[in-house]
This record gives C-alpha cells, sequence and structure tokens, in this order.
C-alpha cells in the first residue's frame, strides 16, 4: 500500500498499473492530469486473509487548490506468483 501511495504522489503511473491485478486494471491512468497533492497516509489497519490475500484500510490526505481532502478506502490486494496486486477498495464512508 505504502509503495502504491508514493506512486501516486510522484505520478508513476506504470508502477500502478503494474501492481493492479489484471482482472480489475484499468487500461490507462491519466494522473498528469490531476491536480491533487497528496500529503499524508495514515494506514488503519492490515489484514492478512491468507497467504496469498489481505485487507489494507488507510486514509490518504490530499489537497487540491489548496483545500483539504482525505480518501478512506478499504482495499483488497492478492498474491500471485511471489507479487501482490491490488484489486479493488470500498469507502466506508
Amino acid at each position: 500500500m505504502r509503495s502504491r501511495y508514493a506512486a501516486y504522489v510522484l505520478k508513476l503511473e506504470s508502477y500502478l498499473l503494474g501492481t493492479w491485478h489484471p482482472d480489475t486494471r484499468p487500461e490507462q491512468l491519466s494522473l498528469a492530469e490531476d491536480a491533487a497533492h497528496w500529503t499524508r497516509l495514515d494506514v488503519k489497519r492490515h489484514v492478512a486473509e491468507s497467504p496469498t490475500s489481505a485487507i489494507v484500510e488507510f486514509i490518504a490526505r490530499y489537497k487540491i487548490n489548496g483545500r483539504a481532502h482525505r480518501l478512506h478506502e478499504v482495499s483488497r490486494f492478492v498474491r500471485e506468483n511471489e507479487q501482490w496486486f491490488y484489486i479493488d477498495g470500498n469507502f466506508p464512508e
């Protein structure tokens, strides 16, 4: 999760797409057009459901035009061929 957050901060689209599971991955991202300035990541919980699946709940804070926002997500990850992939997430609030 932390590496994917850092990739959003640095707008590393290829890393994000490479760590997104092919079954749910979008064809492309448009981070160059994204005006968000990411400021903080708080991982609230991590649950290893099995050796090949996990859940991560986090709050990521960002600003757009000086206005603060937050993204609260519960993300699902799966491990295949010794690599973790982001599947999807839901927004509990």
